[in-house]
């Protein structure tokens, strides 16, 4: 039995937190309750005195030795964040992460002082939901049989389903290798150039970059099974369906009636200097509702491969099973981080609460196509929900962020 269904909160369980009975009966409690949890999490990520002020509601949180103190007002925070009470909900109730209020423009922070914003995201949730920030050594890789996990292994259709699903929930990603034919791959290729000339910049249909030769560049198309036969017949073979049915879960797949987007097929260009394209560290949870949704599936098919040299994507292995900054690598984290190469018609797999990233292109261009699984039901939640505009430009602004500050140590 393998299940990866972390969620812990329903949609139909949502309120507009008032701030002022918030800080002064719930916040001193779970303190109380978590404090010590919390501090062993902010020493590990050096989280200084965070102060906040939601439409006059002030209040610090600072590390203490093994707790955090809770005080009034924002004197002597290394940072002060300003919020409305909605988001201030938000935050609370694991809707919006700081990525998600600086993206809205909500928080208005110099870079250093928004680095020091985002290390606290792990830290509140362990106050708030009692789930300790990650500890180096926490997690082990083993099989079913006690040995270490070979996280290079890759699974092919011959595969037992049991030894895949048992991978997958430890690791958090999957290489499935010569899952779909390269003749296969090789039209939907050719359909991708069929369709360009249907996309246009602004159409909310698909993203655009701009390369260094000042092209104007479609990199992702969605409602793409509208555009390829060869895709639509894909999100109905029963090897699509294999991958949702790995765990006990129940995961759904994106439905394919028509004005849904079921599939998006992406290229990754060379040379690209402005636009949503290659993204760094990030967890898809990083932009919110992790214990609302976590753990969707997102598969990735490789239409052409990729290496080091054309955009492969990387994962950290074991990072869905850590409370862990979700929008860089922090320096202390022991993870190990796995590239994963793919030769056209193989297949990755990772969980939405897996750090991963796509390096870019220098040799070649990429061609990939996404779609995925979600949870069901709500356990209240809405079934392979596009989040949209919000988080595509939320992604964009991490994409922007120098890469120096991805290992940041402010």
């Amino acid at each position: 039995m393998v299940s990866v269904d972390m969620r812990t909160r329903l949609d139909a369980d949502v309120v507009l937190i008032d701030p002022v009975t918030f800080v002064a009966d719930e916040l001193p409690d779970l303190l109380r309750r978590n404090g010590r949890l919390a501090a062993r999490g902010a020493a590990l990520v050096g989280a200084k005195a965070l102060g906040v002020d939601v439409e006059g509601t002030c209040f610090t949180l600072v590390p203490a030795g093994h707790t955090i103190e809770l005080r009034g007002g924002t004197v002597g925070a290394r940072v002060v964040v300003e919020l409305d009470r909605s988001s201030f909900s938000d935050l609370v109730q694991d809707l919006q992460t700081p990525q998600t209020l600086a993206t809205s423009l909500v928080t208005r922070l110099p870079m250093a002082d928004h680095f020091r914003w985002l290390k606290w995201w792990p830290v509140l949730r362990a106050i708030i939901d009692g789930r300790p920030v990650h500890e180096p050594g926490d997690i082990d890789f083993r099989d079913r049989d006690g040995r270490p996990l070979d996280l290079g292994r890759r699974f092919t259709p011959e595969d037992d389903d049991a030894e895949i699903a048992y991978f997958l929930g430890e690791a958090g990603f999957l290489h499935l290798e010569g899952w779909w034919p390269a003749e296969m791959m090789a039209e939907i290729s050719v359909d991708m150039d069929r369709a360009l000339p249907g996309y246009q910049p602004d159409d909310g249909r698909s993203w655009w970059a701009t390369t260094g030769d000042g092209s104007n560049r479609c990199v992702r198309m969605r409602y793409f099974q509208e555009h390829s036969p060869a895709a639509d017949e894909l999100l109905g073979d029963s090897r699509h369906a294999r991958i949702g049915a790995l765990t006990d879960d129940g995961h759904v797949p994106r439905t394919r009636v028509h004005g849904e987007n079921a599939i998006e097929a992406l290229v990754k260009p060379l040379d690209v200097v402005s636009g949503i394209s290659d993204l760094p560290w990030h967890k898809d949870c990083s932009l919110g509702r992790h214990s609302y949704d976590c753990c969707a599936m997102t598969t990735g098919i490789s239409v052409t491969g990729a290496d080091d040299r054309s955009g492969q994507l990387a994962v950290v292995a074991g990072s869905h099973r850590a409370n862990v900054q979700p929008n860089f690598i922090h320096p202390y984290l022991d993870l190990p981080v796995v590239p994963l190469p793919t030769r056209a018609g193989d297949v990755t797999v990772h969980l939405s609460c897996t750090l991963h990233m796509s390096y870019a292109p220098v040799d070649r261009e990429r061609r990939v196509m996404y779609t995925g699984f979600s949870l069901p039901g709500e356990r209240g939640n809405t079934i392979g929900a596009d989040l949209g505009a919000v988080r595509e430009n939320a992604h964009h602004n991490v994409s922007q962020t120098p890469a120096a500050l991805q290992h940041s140590k402010v």
